[in-house]
């Protein structure tokens, strides 16, 4: 293996071991789309993409669970109905957006690094389930905090 393909791969091992994986159990699940438990809707954060795929974005909702989100990496919450805050943190730069949760309902928002002037960060939006799932479908479990 050349060079390049070893600093690579090295990089792209390191990115992945500072985001503490679920168990395959707990990922299967998550890959799923079950129904919330009753009285609750469902939230998928990920982050998909190479962009910065050697460094994490903190991600979570605020109030509650976080947890950094490497490259091709989710979390699946089941919060309260409600307008929920998502936040994500990639150093001192941060970035947020809200999201609608209705009771029984899923919803998906996708974070992602964005080139800033002399650091990254970080950006949130909502995104339709079908793109949403894709992305789920090809990623693994974070565990959340």
């Amino acid at each position: 293996m050349n060079r390049k393909a070893l600093l690579a791969a090295a990089l792209l091992a390191g990115g992945c071991a500072q985001a503490p994986m679920a168990d395959p159990q707990a990922d299967q699940m998550g890959r799923a789309f079950a129904p919330p438990e009753p009285g609750k809707g469902a939230l998928y954060i990920y982050r998909s993409g190479v962009m910065g795929f050697a460094r994490p974005i903190e991600a979570g909702v605020a109030g509650g669970a976080t947890a950094p989100l490497a490259t091709n990496t989710y979390m699946r919450l089941e919060i309260l109905p409600g307008t929920v805050q998502v936040a994500c943190r990639v150093g001192d730069n941060t970035g947020s957006g809200q999201a609608q949760i209705a009771e029984g309902s899923i919803r998906y928002v996708e974070v992602s690094m964005t080139v800033g002037v002399l650091l990254p960060g970080c950006a949130v939006a909502e995104v339709s389930p079908d793109q949403g799932q894709a992305a789920v479908r090809g990623s693994r479990r974070v565990a959340s905090q």
